[in-house]
Parts: structure tokens; C-alpha cells; sequence
């Protein structure tokens, strides 16, 4: 499987020149909010979940928002990437019809100490272009409710977790079963790039995966692969007589989907100066069992120093009770540009 591959390039990484950086980003926060797809609208459609930058925000303009220089913390051991990650929020749907809120969590292999977040990783398997300032992306499309939909992104997919070592089993729908560790959802972009546009109108065209194991000719720059581990803590929902009886499984993301095929990343790059292209050219090769970032280029803070880098949230909303509606999505209450 995948993790495998992770080991074996990490292990041939001088041979092959091959970079596989891999950090924690501690929770900087959940909001209604999404400057990438949904820009200066407050509240966006849906919640979710941000990890990097404190310079995240209702807006960010690439040629008026300069994050690495607006941002004063960021919650990733890197201290020089501001860049923002975010994903959807997970949402446990009772029987009786009502939603909590899944919280996530450190990943058990090297970042349990931190406040929730994801694993992010930069791969590359020889020579890559770094991300330019502006540079943004997303992957995914929540849209999509069928395998067949979600086929077209194959490295989007869920992982039921017996322990946080599972590397197996992986599935592009929510897991039908219960997960004794919890829900590790995965989310891996394209490694081609146009060489021009920093975006794209649907923030996709720009990018591409390769074919075999080269860009195609409309997207001839290799770019590192940005990578997401999220682990979702749905271990206090394990009861089954709490589940609904309409569905093989309880979990709903907070965009409306109860398939999980609309799974999807966003991606605002922020690295300050040329750190990234240092990274990549030096052939970071972080331990895949421990927190540990093998790239003495990079100036790194520990795990407790990222948790302290958080954002209040913008949209004043309750989503930590029993709700009884999605915050957005039931209820269609999306705000207005601001």
C-alpha cells in the first residue's frame, strides 16, 4: 500500500533523490469560512476544519495578502510556512436526526501531543518546482455522491482505523463499520503544474496529475505533492445503538454529503521566501514513526509551540452542541460579501 511506498522512498531517498517531508499542524480553527472557493463571503456554505497561517481570513487576495509576512505564527513545525491547509468538518448524525461534531486529532504515529490538525507531507521522487507566492489549489469535488465520481480523485480516500498503525483497507466512502482508533482521511493533490497560472477559475485546471510517470505536455512543471493525513476521532461514537437505522453508517460531512465521495482539500500556499525549494533540494526526509523533521535548512518550533498559534472564529455559531442542523447547509444560511 501507499505507506509502504512512503518507507521505501524514505529509505532510497539519496539514491533516488526523493524528499519526503512530513510535520504536524496543530488546529489553528473551525469557522464557517473559505477565502478560496468562497471569498470575502461570511458565512461560507459550509464549516471547516484550518490548519497553518494566522493570517487566515474571510478574504485573501493573493495580490493584496501577502501571508508570510501577515501572518505572526503558524501552528506547523515549520516555522517559515504560513501556508493554509483545510478540509470539511466531520459530523456524527444520531438517531434521533441530531449532529455533534467530530473533533480531529494528532496523529498517533509521532503527533499525539497535538491539538488536533493534520499530518501534512511534501513528497517528491526527484527534481520538483516549489509553489510561487499566490499560488492556491484545491481537490475534490463535494459534489460528488457516487464511487464512480470519486474515482476520478484516487487519492482521496478513508482508512477505518484498528489501531494508528492501520496502512490498509483504504475505501473512497465512510467506513460501515466501527473504527477502534478512529477515521483516517486522506486527501493527496496533483504533482503537475501549467507553469503559469498561480489559480484557476475552478482552482484545478491549472494542475494535474501525471500520466505514468510524467506531466503531460499541457502541465509540464513537477511540483512537490502536497499531502494530507486527518485523523478523525469518532472512537465516543462507537455505540451502535446510537446509530440511525436509515443508513449503514452514522458520519455526514459538513457540507451534506453521508456518502463520503465529496471528500475534498483546499491549499493556499505560504511559505516565507525560498524554504520550500530548500526543503525539496535538500531531500528532507522526516521519521514516518516520530516527530521528528529530519531538514536542518528549515527552522522548526516543537508540537507544544504550534498548538499556542490559534485564530478566533469569525462566524459566531454554535457547533460544539447537539445541533440540529449542519450549520449552513440545512438551514442554507450562507452570508453575505464582506
Amino acid at each position: 500500500m501507499y505507506w509502504a511506498s512512503l518507507l521505501t522512498a524514505s529509505l532510497a531517498s539519496t539514491a533516488h533523490a526523493a524528499a519526503t517531508l512530513r510535520f504536524s499542524c496543530a488546529q489553528l480553527v473551525v469557522d464557517r469560512l473559505d477565502p478560496l472557493v468562497q471569498p470575502g463571503i461570511a458565512p461560507s456554505s459550509h464549516l471547516h476544519q484550518v490548519v497553518g497561517g494566522n493570517a487566515f481570513n474571510v478574504t485573501m487576495d493573493p495580490d493584496q495578502h501577502d501571508m508570510a509576512s501577515t501572518a505572526t505564527c503558524t501552528s506547523c513545525v515549520p516555522t517559515e510556512d504560513f501556508s493554509n491547509y483545510w478540509t470539511a468538518v466531520l459530523f456524527f448524525r444520531a438517531k434521533n436526526g441530531t449532529y455533534k461534531r467530530v473533533n480531529t486529532m494528532g496523529n498517533g504515529l509521532g503527533y499525539s501531543n497535538s491539538n488536533g490538525g493534520q499530518t501534512v507531507y511534501y513528497l517528491s521522487s526527484g527534481k520538483v518546482t516549489a509553489f510561487k507566492p499566490g499560488f492556491r489549489m484545491t481537490v475534490g469535488n463535494p459534489q460528488y455522491r457516487t464511487q464512480a465520481e470519486a474515482r476520478k480523485n484516487p487519492s482521496l480516500q478513508f482508512t477505518c482505523l484498528a489501531s494508528s498503525m492501520t496502512r490498509t483497507g483504504y475505501r473512497y466512502d465512510f467506513p460501515t463499520d466501527t473504527c477502534a482508533a478512529g477515521i483516517m482521511v486522506t486527501v493527496r493533490f496533483p504533482t503537475c503544474w501549467d507553469g503559469k497560472n498561480l489559480d484557476s477559475p475552478d482552482h484545478q485546471s491549472h494542475i494535474a496529475y501525471p500520466t505514468g510517470s510524467k506531466c503531460p505536455a499541457t502541465h509540464p512543471v513537477n511540483i512537490p505533492q502536497v499531502f494530507y493525513e486527518t485523523y478523525w476521532d469518532t472512537r465516543p461514537f462507537n455505540n451502535k445503538k446510537d446509530w440511525p437505522t436509515d443508513v449503514q453508517q452514522p458520519f455526514v460531512w459538513s457540507f451534506g454529503d453521508k456518502t463520503g465521495y465529496g471528500n475534498h482539500g483546499d491549499y493556499m500556499f505560504g511559505w516565507k521566501g525560498d524554504a520550500l525549494q530548500r526543503a525539496m533540494d535538500a531531500n528532507c526526509n522526516s521519521d514516518l514513526l516520530s516527530d521528528k523533521v529530519n531538514c536542518p535548512t528549515l527552522k522548526q518550533q516543537t508540537i507544544a509551540e504550534t498548538n499556542k498559534c490559534t485564530v478566533k472564529r469569525r462566524v459566531k455559531e454554535d457547533i460544539d452542541g447537539w445541533l440540529t442542523e449542519l450549520p449552513g447547509v440545512s438551514g442554507m444560511s450562507m452570508g453575505k460579501k464582506v
